[in-house]
């Protein structure tokens, strides 16, 4: 070998050597200058799950964003999290970097729901579903359901007025419930809405406790309930099938299906995904709902302007009669505005659960790659600097939209819900109904909050309904 070859390769090595200490240098300074966020990570393995859970939402993470400002670090369900409470922050994550995070879920929840429902996904796969979803929830096909939901709510109205004491939250998922299979399956035969009632029940009581599976527990009681579901589902697109039953419902948007090798979509997938939009429709409706009755009661000045607006309608050009149309839920201004602040105040959704894909600095911040990272909508929605006295209800401070990523109760970004215009809608229809025809009175305590994990009044608001004369 040469000398001229033995200085080229040593120069080659050196020039290596000193680029690969360069780049190791570097990448050390960056994680001495990008530090993990302030915070406490609690008790070892549960951390603060249970302050989470357990105490006034408003005051559990506001005392935290005091405390420690816009971003901080804690354990939550043994898991890492950096929680983000700016609306900068949710939308660097759902939205500008999304691409840096991925929605991430317990797997032991991900079982009860089915693994292809379409909000534990990204990609292609769940830019096809979210697209399915999208469309049997457009405003071209949730405006033909209104004289179902308007059964549905006039039937429900009906069986509260009883004398009974009620307990409100139940009575609204019973209606929600009842609403969701409607968009899903169109009309459907009594013997299976039954069915599927009976064994999603029992799968919604263990999807929040420990996912224990031996037999007798909640968890394994609610994993035999999803097999059952399955099977309940399955019976239903195979008589679809036969009978080349096809309509504009989530269910008839499934079973058209044809990729771009022309293969439809598996049992097990749409039945996960029906699922998902049932888990998705019932519960948080349900709560917005009961916080509704609760914050109109708080208020009878707003109670009475309210009813004002709704029968003013029945005494419209339309008369009294008339059933409800896609144009008289447009002229709803005040009842509309009472549900966008009940969403705000309420912030049923507190946050939502993604997770770090590498890892990602935010302004100066370490957030590693695996930790779960939480955009806390309700910090943002309680903030006065967007909401002027946060804690007061006022539907009129949305006759002026809000600033982007202020107000964000259905989420953001590409795993926002997509059935967010069905629920308003739904709300205003039952809303309607029980303005103009019935009266309630709260029973008990209403000032304490129980967590079911959503946040709803105690014992779920009791109320006593009363047709009035």
């Amino acid at each position: 070998m040469t000398i001229f070859a033995i200085i080229f390769y040593s120069a080659i090595f050196l020039s290596s050597l000193f680029s690969y200490y360069m780049f190791k240098k570097k990448k050390r300074r960056h994680k001495t200058r990008a530090r993990l966020p302030p915070g406490s990570m609690g008790l070892p393995c549960i951390g603060e799950t249970l302050q989470m859970y357990t105490q006034d939402p408003n005051v559990f993470f506001a005392s935290k964003q005091k405390r420690y400002g816009d971003i901080f670090k804690t354990r939550i369900l043994g898991y890492p999290c950096v929680m983000l409470a700016s609306p900068e922050a949710a939308r660097f994550v759902l939205v500008s970097h999304a691409h840096l995070f991925k929605p991430t879920y317990p797997k032991s929840k991900e079982k009860l729901i089915g693994p292809s429902a379409l909000f534990f996904h990204t990609g292609n796969y769940h830019a096809c579903m979210r697209k399915l979803v999208q469309t049997s929830f457009s405003p071209e096909v949730t405006r033909k359901l209104i004289p179902d939901i308007e059964r549905l709510a006039i039937s429900s109205l009906e069986s509260w007025d009883n004398g009974q004491v009620i307990n409100t939250f139940d009575a609204m998922k019973k209606f929600a419930f009842e609403v969701g299979i409607l968009s899903i399956f169109g009309h459907l035969n009594k013997k299976y809405t039954d069915l599927l009632k009976k064994n999603y029940s029992i799968l919604e009581k263990g999807y929040n406790c420990f996912p224990l599976k031996l037999p007798g527990t909640a968890y394994h009681k609610s994993l035999m309930a999803r097999k059952r579901l399955n099977q309940i589902l399955g019976k239903i697109v195979r008589e679809r099938k036969e009978n080349k039953l096809s309509a504009n419902n989530l269910l008839g948007y499934l079973l058209n299906f044809r990729d771009e090798k022309g293969n439809t979509l598996s049992e097990e997938t749409i039945a996960d995904n029906i699922i998902g939009v049932l888990f998705a429709a019932q519960d948080t409706t349900a709560s917005v709902l009961t916080w509704i009755l609760k914050y109109l009661s708080d208020d009878p000045k707003l109670l009475v302007a309210v009813k004002g607006e709704q029968k003013a309608i029945c005494e419209s050009e339309f008369g009294e009669n008339r059933s409800l149309t896609w144009a008289m839920t447009r002229n709803m201004p005040l009842t509309y505005r009472v549900i966008l602040e009940s969403l705000r105040k309420a912030s049923v959704i507190s946050f939502t659960f993604r997770e770090a894909a590498v890892d990602v600095e935010y302004e100066g911040y370490l957030i590693p790659k695996g930790w779960k990272v939480m955009p806390l909508f309700r910090n943002i929605h309680h903030n006065p600097e967007f909401f002027a006295d946060p804690g007061n209800f006022d539907p009129f401070r949305f006759e002026n939209p809000p600033k982007p990523f202020t107000y964000m109760p259905f989420g953001s970004g590409m795993h926002a819900c997509p059935g967010n215009e069905l629920a308003k809608l739904e709300m205003l229809v039952l809303l309607h109904h029980l303005l103009t025809k019935y009266r309630w009175e709260l029973v008990g305590s209403a000032n304490l909050i129980q967590y079911n994990p959503f946040p709803i009044p105690e014992n779920g608001l009791g109320a006593r309904f009363t047709k009035e004369i």
